[in-house]
């Protein structure tokens, strides 16, 4: 996988070929960027590119710089960082679970690179994490705790329960998927420093705060979401959708929170559709093209 090195450590990603603005997509906690494989799988048969960063956040491969401490705003600054690293511009940025909230702080640090967001079941106001994942945090953040938990984790039947990954989607996730994102944390004490650090570091009433500030972005905003999930409820999506100055709220049935794994397709469609959308309306808001030979700004003739 291609990889970049930054000041706070070295991001890999996987990224598919395509032209126009590009989809930059944010993974949540404890998994990696095959949350979004189909999803960029897809995108790539229509003609648009796709990044798919390891950010931080429990499953990515290597441990960051013992001088940085990820955090939720630091977290997104560092998507940021990569953004810039890339000279990537005009972005549609898609988060999920608790990359939403990454995104939500990344819009609230620089906005100047996202051109429009999309965010599926994820973190918002208060509910960051939301019930019962503010108590099973509030557990995880003590010593030695964190790493009692995942080694449960290696058992594939564990994984499959509401204690791990199983209520997150409608169908079963593969085993060997889930395994790849517990092992990381298991095997790696950086890694495993990192993952406390950030969830030390959560505090909902830092992006409740975010919240009161998100109507600040122009971009245009779709929430595309799972009404059937259990933690992220509908009713947040309807408040973040008043939240932002021009969003709209698409329902998507027979999914849960992980809606790029149950409806890798539906999700393309409606990510490819606002982009095309977005960039239509921006190119006519811009006017046609000046013909040639002629200049808005020229001279008028002496005597007028």
């Amino acid at each position: 996988m291609p990889e970049v090195t930054l000041r706070q450590g070295t991001i890999h990603h996987r990224e598919t070929a395509g032209d126009g603005p590009p989809v930059v997509f944010v993974h949540g906690f404890l998994v990696d960027h095959r949350l979004w494989g189909r999803v960029q799988d897809e995108l790539e048969r229509r003609g648009v590119r796709s990044y798919a960063p390891d950010l931080p956040l429990g499953a990515h491969p290597h441990a960051m710089s013992a001088a940085h401490v990820p955090t939720p705003r630091g977290v997104a600054r560092l998507l940021l960082d990569w953004l810039a690293a890339h000279d990537l511009t005009d972005v549609t940025l898609v988060g999920n679970d608790t990359g939403g909230a990454i995104c939500q702080f990344a819009l609230d640090t620089d906005p100047s690179r996202i051109g429009r967001v999309v965010l599926t079941n994820c973190d918002a106001f208060d509910r960051f994490p939301p019930p019962p994942f503010d108590a099973a945090l509030k557990v995880a953040r003590l010593p030695g705790v964190l790493l009692a938990g995942l080694q449960a984790m290696r058992s594939g039947w564990m994984r499959d329960t509401a204690l791990g990954f199983g209520v997150l989607t409608e169908r079963p996730l593969p085993r060997e998927l889930t395994g790849t994102w517990v092992r990381p944390c298991l095997t790696d004490r950086g890694v495993r420093r990192d993952t406390v650090a950030f969830l030390r570091a959560v505090d909902a009433r830092e992006l409740l705060d975010v919240s009161t500030r998100l109507h600040t972005f122009a971009g245009p905003v779709r929430l595309c979401w799972a009404p059937a999930d259990r933690y992220f409820r509908v009713e947040d999506a309807r408040r973040l959708r008043d939240a932002f100055a021009d969003a709209t709220l698409v329902e998507i049935p027979d999914s849960r929170t992980f809606v790029a794994l149950d409806q890798p397709q539906r999700l393309a469609d409606e990510i490819a559709a606002f982009g095309a959308t977005a960039t239509a309306l921006t190119a006519a808001a811009a006017g046609p093209p000046a013909q040639a030979g002629s200049s808005s700004g020229a001279m008028a003739p002496a005597g007028m």
